[in-house]
């Protein structure tokens, strides 16, 4: 009996033995496969932009080396045992089958396979690209990932302790800084009891306390809040601020185009100050006053939150980005460089949201000085003041690699004009064609109106669509529309 099952792979003898050795077999193979895939990562080079391409490498270089070495001691275990199981088999005459194999095994979600210690432990080896194209786990699918949110996703992994505001300003000293801008930044938090007083308004010690400072070296959180105009636009060009106010509702004609270097405090009360002279005052009409009570078009708290959120969440690694305001007919718009991060989307921003920072540094330093707040409640904050101001829905993109939040006024419908109003305007009939300057509809005009008074009447008629200035300044001229 035993002389005639000699050699047959059959044998109930020889049957453990035959499956522990396929087994085997099958798990080096698996594991010669992941380990390709591993070293084919080399593929995803050309997918990653130079500059996260070296963040990566710096962020994973030793994990990489130790997870290498691993999966190479576990190859070499299980391909020494896969030899040994083998060379008993091809003794059995079991040669047929294994030579005779062309199927390729799939990678598996879970493998066992033997620790040095000789104990089993489960391995999670997931497929993320297959010839060149990165791929997402989504459920039970694999979908493929753009080149954009590859690198996003890559980023988003390391953010923690890899960004581009916490490291090293190289070059950059504290006499680069602006030291009033320092002191004044410490006093409002400490005044708002977010910081404690440290007896002293040395600025090392005041950066230190902030956490702009790494073993005596200036963090670029620093230069972005504090530099100098003058080296950022030279070292820093993306530390910039258009502005600019457009003819009409599109991009077709300038009445004013400027660009501004700056730390980011400087930009904020720069923008501030454009849209002050660019956003007409809403007016509410009452007759039984001599003059009008004065309204902001837009809530200034709102703008101010949302020129905040722009520098204080824009991407800074864009050597190119900025941030932009324009001002058309009929929106106003602010626009950062930089996408939503962490899987946060236009949506969530208007419903109960953690806040996450993509810049965590420079967002403490405005909320110490009191500039947003640190709940994820700013959004939520803009957007019950707008609909309480009764203008339109409040709108936040994210395309193009920018987030831009849109307001709108409230319909023309809404709007009243006096009788000194509908003067002006027919003064700016008769000069349609050339227009006229503010002293010289002063002039024309009858019962005695200040200049401040017409001043704001032209520009309630501008926000309601029957006037429009061309120029700045003195050189300012009124035409009627």
């Amino acid at each position: 009996m035993m002389g005639k099952n000699k050699g047959n792979c059959n044998s109930p003898l020889l049957m453990p033995f035959a499956c522990s050795a396929l087994c085997l077999v099958r798990l080096t193979q698996s594991l010669d496969t992941h380990f390709g895939q591993v070293l084919a990562v080399c593929e995803h080079v050309r997918m990653i932009d130079l500059e996260v391409l070296g963040r990566l490498l710096a962020a994973s270089a030793v994990q990489i080396a130790q997870k290498r070495e691993l999966a190479r001691t576990r190859r070499s275990l299980a391909s020494q045992t896969a030899e040994k199981a083998t060379t008993y088999m091809l003794d059995q005459t079991y040669k047929a089958p294994l030579r005779n194999r062309t199927d390729s095994p799939m990678l598996p979600d879970q493998v066992s396979a033997w620790a040095a210690a000789g104990e089993a432990e489960t391995l999670e080896l997931k497929r993320s690209s297959y010839r060149g194209q990165a791929y997402r786990r989504v459920g039970a699918t694999d979908r493929a990932m753009s080149r954009a949110e590859y690198n996003r996703l890559l980023l988003e992994q390391v953010h923690s302790e890899h960004r581009w505001e916490n490291e090293s300003a190289s070059g950059w000293t504290v006499a680069d800084l602006n030291q009033t801008e320092i002191v004044r930044t410490v006093e409002e938090a400490i005044r708002r009891g977010r910081a404690e007083d440290l007896g002293t308004r040395d600025p090392v010690e005041l950066l230190r306390g902030l956490g702009l400072l790494h073993e005596d070296r200036l963090l670029r959180a620093a230069v972005v809040l504090f530099g100098r105009a003058e080296r950022l636009e030279m070292f820093y060009p993306q530390c910039l601020l258009r502005v600019a106010r457009f003819r009409g509702v599109d991009r077709t004609e300038f009445l004013d185009n400027r660009q501004m270097f700056g730390n980011a405090f400087d930009l904020l009360r720069k923008a501030e100050l454009f849209l002050r002279e660019n956003l007409p005052i809403a007016g509410r009409i009452t007759p039984s006053l001599f003059e009008r009570l004065d309204d902001p078009l837009y809530p200034p708290v709102v703008l101010r939150e949302a020129l905040a959120n722009a520098f204080c969440h824009r991407d800074y690694s864009i050597g190119g980005g900025s941030v932009a305001v324009a001002v058309y007919d009929d929106k106003l718009e602010i626009t950062s460089s930089g996408a939503l991060h962490f899987g946060l989307t236009t949506e969530a921003l208007f419903a109960p949201h953690e806040s996450l920072p993509w810049n965590p540094l420079i967002a403490r330093v405005f909320y110490r000085r009191g500039l947003i707040e640190a709940w994820g409640r700013g959004t939520l904050k803009m957007a019950e003041l707008i609909e309480k101001a009764g203008l339109p829905k409040l709108a936040i993109e994210d395309a193009g690699g920018c987030v831009t939040v849109r307001f709108r006024p409230p319909l023309r419908e809404e709007r009243e004009i006096t009788q000194r109003q509908r003067e002006v305007l027919a003064i700016l009939e008769q000069f349609s064609t050339t227009g006229l300057a503010l002293r010289e509809i002063l002039s024309r005009l009858e019962g005695g109106a200040t200049e401040r008074q017409v001043r704001a009447d032209l520009e309630i008629l501008r926000s309601a669509g029957l006037a429009v200035v061309e120029g700045r300044g003195r050189g300012a001229r009124w035409k009627c529309l």
